[in-house]
């Protein structure tokens, strides 16, 4: 059928439920904060990996890229009430997709074929796996949040000196496909002040204080790399058991379970 202006249709962001990518320093809460989402599912992407003390989640447990199409592909066909999907967590996810590369290729390593080549081919399964999980929302109208670790890296700014920030740990390549396909990047830290202290003989000193409050930031800064689609404002404090309250507020409703 011939494109005309005849065929345009209204839409808004608010007809689809969110892809969250939440990160952030060590031992912070943001499994804690993922399992406020509307009943959340946890899909374990590596050993070790458990949901938090204190709370009781449902889980899938996936090992494999096979395992992991199994388990998106159950939820978007199979009757359930959860609401919220949780990849836990992305570093788990890129393994299991570096995995794939190699079988696909008969690679003992992802870095066998050189020139970034590994890497570049992973990327392509990565956006198989993006499909799914858009997939998944647009078919079972679910939120999906994705848990990942942070790394510090350096950022050569084309307008400044370069200077490092955080970012999600994973290879630039797959960093990049994440970031671009969700609605909000949640960094989460403690926050501190920085206080110089006069050490004598002209000599000042540093430290760091406070850093006991958790903070969800929402938009880039310098520091880190953060963003949403839903006009949050820059920093949110989290606070156990009402982070995703502080969220929900500027999020589209969330649908009633079948």
């Amino acid at each position: 059928m011939a494109i005309s202006l005849k065929s345009l249709k209204r839409k808004t962001a608010a007809e689809l439920q969110p892809i969250f990518t939440i990160y952030g320093v060590p031992k912070v809460g943001k499994s804690s904060l993922a399992a406020e989402f509307p009943r959340p599912v946890f899909i374990q992407t590596a050993e070790g990996e458990s949901v938090p003390a204190g709370i009781e989640a449902e889980t899938l447990e996936v090992r494999n890229y096979g395992e992991l199409c199994e388990a998106i592909g159950a939820l978007v066909n199979e009757e359930h009430q959860f609401g919220t999907a949780i990849l836990d967590s992305t570093t788990g996810l890129e393994n299991i997709i570096r995995a794939e590369a190699c079988a696909r290729n008969g690679w003992k390593s992802v870095e066998d074929p050189g020139y970034g080549k590994g890497y570049k081919m992973a990327a392509q399964i990565f956006l198989e796996y993006i499909d799914g999980i858009m997939t998944l929302r647009r078919e079972r109208h679910m939120a999906i949040v994705q848990l990942g670790h942070c790394d510090i890296s350096r950022f050569d700014s084309p307008s400044t000196d370069p200077y490092s920030r955080y970012r999600i740990n994973l290879h630039k390549d797959a960093a990049d496909i994440i970031e671009a396909n969700s609605d909000v990047i949640a960094f989460v830290n403690f926050k501190a002040s920085i206080k110089k202290v006069d050490a004598g003989f002209n000599k000042q000193l540093t430290h760091a204080e406070g850093g006991g409050t958790r903070w969800i930031f929402l938009e880039e800064r310098p520091s880190h790399i953060a963003g949403n689609r839903f006009g949050m404002p820059h920093e949110l404090q989290f606070k156990k058991g009402e982070g995703y309250k502080a969220l929900a507020k500027f999020l589209p409703p969330v649908p009633e379970a079948a």
